[in-house]
């Protein structure tokens, strides 16, 4: 039925039939409310509309009516609380195995990257029935990456990685949107979302132009800048040994730690002097306008491909070995 309704988008991700739900709760209990506040207005009005001689009567006050009026709207309250909570919970926390996808936004364009390499311009071919993450950021001003079918909106921000994840449900063509007014042509930062069969997706996958993937991009980046003859597995290492970082505790020289993410990866190459890993000197040169945002995402895919087991690799040795290169730099790990 609702499909017939113009101003109603398509379901078509996991998300969209619980977001559906609430909305319609809200809008049932707002509209019930308007209508019992005109149907008393009237009603008032008409009952103690102005008469001739009439007596005014003393009106005592009811504290079962005022409880009333006092738990019945909390309760309501509560319950769109607690609701809209957990569907904000549930979209906000990606599943550690979803594929992940790095997007750009920048005046006036979504640039995507599949970690393969398949760079795409405003269009995202997907797998039907994965999960999804998208790793988010600017290139100049705040956009917001905006999918109606999928019921997801997030800001896309300067300087700093923000996520957001879905899994598509059915096949189709599904529209992107720019959400947040980011110059003269926002209202054409416009592209789609191609839900693709498993298979399709992967003939779709072989036969796109790749330039490698992100993590081989990351590496090669890293050599260029010379990052390897500081951050090294040994004890010679100027830097801290990068290997397993990422998503490990940190400790820094003032005692505080700090979770090796994205958003800490991107600040420790842009602004090493930020935060300082205990045992190490603020040594490292900033590298703000030398690589792109492009290149920074290469980079961060491959501080993540660090942290994962290598191919053929049993994951236990590849955990040993990498606490026993830490143990070898003698101190905790961080980018700098």
């Amino acid at each position: 039925m609702w499909q017939n309704i113009p101003l109603w988008p398509e379901r078509a991700s996991s998300f969209a039939n619980n977001v559906d739900a609430l909305y319609i709760f809200l809008i049932l209990v707002t509209g019930f409310f308007t209508l019992v506040v005109f149907a008393l207005v009237a009603f008032f009005a008409i009952k103690y509309r102005q008469k001739v001689d009439r007596q005014a009567t003393q009106i005592e006050g009811s504290y079962a009516l005022e409880a009333t009026w006092t738990l019945i709207p909390f309760g309501l309250f509560m319950i769109m609380f607690v609701w809209g909570a957990a569907v904000y919970m549930q979209e906000s926390q990606p599943p550690g195995n979803a594929m992940e996808i790095f997007v750009v936004g920048k005046q006036w364009m979504w640039k995507l990257q599949h970690p393969e390499g398949v760079r795409e311009i405003n269009t995202l071919h997907v797998p039907v029935g994965r999960d999804v993450r998208l790793t988010m950021i600017s290139q100049d001003v705040i956009h917001s990456f905006y999918v109606p079918a999928f019921r997801i909106k997030q800001d896309v921000i300067p300087g700093r990685y923000t996520t957001l994840w879905f899994r598509a449900v059915k096949t189709g063509h599904y529209h992107l949107f720019c959400a947040e007014y980011c110059g003269t042509l926002h209202s054409g930062m416009i592209g789609e979302v191609v839900v693709m069969e498993p298979s399709d997706y992967a003939a779709w996958l072989a036969t796109g132009p790749s330039e490698g993937s992100m993590s081989a991009g990351g590496e090669k980046v890293f050599s260029e800048l010379g990052c390897a003859t500081c951050h090294r597995g040994d004890t010679q290492g100027r830097g801290p040994d990068l290997a397993g970082l990422y998503g490990k505790q940190v400790m820094l020289d003032n005692g505080s730690t700090v979770t090796a993410d994205d958003n800490y990866i991107r600040e420790s190459i842009l602004n090493p002097g930020a935060k300082i890993v205990q045992g190490y000197r603020p040594i490292m040169p900033t590298y703000s306008g030398i690589v792109n945002e492009d290149k920074l995402l290469s980079l961060v895919a491959y501080m993540k491909s660090l942290s994962q087991p290598q191919q053929g690799v049993p994951a236990n040795r590849a955990s040993a070995n990498a606490e026993q290169s830490k143990a070898a730099s003698a101190s905790n790990t961080k980018v700098q």
